[in-house]
């Protein structure tokens, strides 16, 4: 939840690959106060079967930068998803050509921004989402 002093986050991932929800993904959250600040990890979740994480941790007061990282290797060398992608072209050696999506972005004090991941095993976008 939102306040006049925070921005709140949230993201979903589709499996493009396979044009379904991609669930089981770990995300990680961290945040900054600005840009010659480090990040802080806030601490993270795993999207559910509709491939959305519901419980990412409240942003603290003050902040303006947001990285969300995605443990995509874990993913795509999972024993279900590698049956759901039976017909996919395969990625040689670590499994996976992006092991990790991370993405930061700027924030502003009471909105609420909802970032979507579109994946695939050799590519991605993302979009701010509603």
């Amino acid at each position: 939840m939102s306040t006049d002093t925070t921005a709140s986050v949230s993201t979903h991932i589709l499996d493009t690959s396979i044009g379904r929800p991609a669930a089981a993904v770990t995300v990680s959250l961290a945040a900054r106060s600005g840009a010659d600040a480090d990040y802080v990890t806030l601490g993270g979740s795993a999207t559910d079967a509709d491939g959305r994480c519901k419980d990412l941790p409240a942003l603290p007061e003050g902040t303006t930068h947001v990285r969300l990282a995605f443990d995509t290797e874990s993913y795509f060398t999972s024993k279900k998803q590698a049956e759901a992608q039976q017909d996919a072209p395969r990625v040689r050696d670590s499994g996976a050509f992006f092991p990790e999506v991370a993405i930061a972005f700027a924030v502003t004090p009471g909105e609420h921004y909802h970032v979507p991941l579109l994946l695939n095993p050799f590519g991605y976008s993302v979009y701010r989402g509603s």
